[in-house]
């Protein structure tokens, strides 16, 4: 059944009941070999165990969504892609920045998280700050890649005939430039989604009040308690989701334009 919703074109109906009818067989199988096999729920509760846990604690789930996603990876995500898109227009503008700065972006994007996070907790403290400030690091980089990539991205005879016209550096930058580089720039947004929840998560292994995903998941492994464990996961993984899915809707209304766009 699977296979032959998945070969159907045309209507959304179709291409939304293939996944949906794809999670709930893995599921099944899942609660299936769970207890067949008599796995200890220590190692991998089955996921009616989970959805038991979910539900019974909605009130801290709630409690740690905000102030893991909301007050950390929200924060950390609109301060990293906003500087990162600023960084970008002027390292468009200026060939010392590109050279310079681009190398020095490099560095900053090949350390190691967990070598940042204890940093930062010692230096903004134990609230969601530090873990803000993880998060706008993790993504500074991927969007000013990309959007830098985006910015180059205009076709040189555009460029040149804008010039012919006599047009400022701002409404270059307004008329073609941000136009060619869309698709680059919500790419790095949607990169940086993932890692914005990432970040935010693990950054709370180093020092957390007593709320967050990731104060939760370290405090209930150690309590064996592997059904809230995966009860969190469901959240991050629904919220990241649901993220990615804004993401793309923005994308696909502001650039619906775009060849990439088309047949979607």
């Amino acid at each position: 059944m699977n296979a032959r919703l998945a070969r159907i074109r045309g209507g959304r109906g179709a291409g939304a009941l293939a996944p949906i009818l794809f999670g709930v067989t893995v599921l099944v199988l899942w609660e299936l070999l769970v207890r067949g096999l008599g796995v200890p729920g220590a190692i991998l509760p089955p996921p009616s165990a989970i959805g038991q846990a979910f539900v019974a604690n909605l009130p801290t789930l709630w409690a740690d969504f905000v102030q893991t996603f909301v007050k950390g990876a929200l924060s950390g995500y609109v301060i990293g892609c906003s500087v990162a898109f600023a960084m970008a227009l002027a390292v468009d503008r200026s060939d010392f920045l590109k050279r310079g700065l681009l190398p020095v972006g490099n560095f900053m994007a090949a350390l190691p998280i967990i070598g940042m996070a204890p940093i930062f907790v010692m230096w903004f403290g134990f609230g969601w700050q530090s873990k803000a400030a993880v998060v706008a690091v993790m993504c500074f980089f991927p969007m000013l890649v990309n959007t830098v990539q985006g910015l180059a991205a205009a076709d040189r005879m555009q460029a040149d005939l804008m010039r012919t016209y006599a047009a400022s550096p701002l409404q270059t930058l307004m008329k073609l430039k941000l136009p060619a580089a869309g698709p680059f720039i919500f790419n790095g947004l949607k990169i940086c989604t993932t890692l914005a929840l990432i970040g935010a998560i693990v950054a709370e292994f180093f020092g957390s009040p007593t709320l967050g995903m990731g104060f939760r998941i370290s405090t209930q492994v150690g309590r064996l308690a592997l059904d809230m464990v995966w009860a969190v996961i469901l959240v991050a993984a629904l919220a990241g989701s649901a993220f990615y899915g804004v993401v793309t809707l923005l994308e696909r209304a502001a650039t619906f334009w775009h060849p990439s766009q088309r047949g979607r």
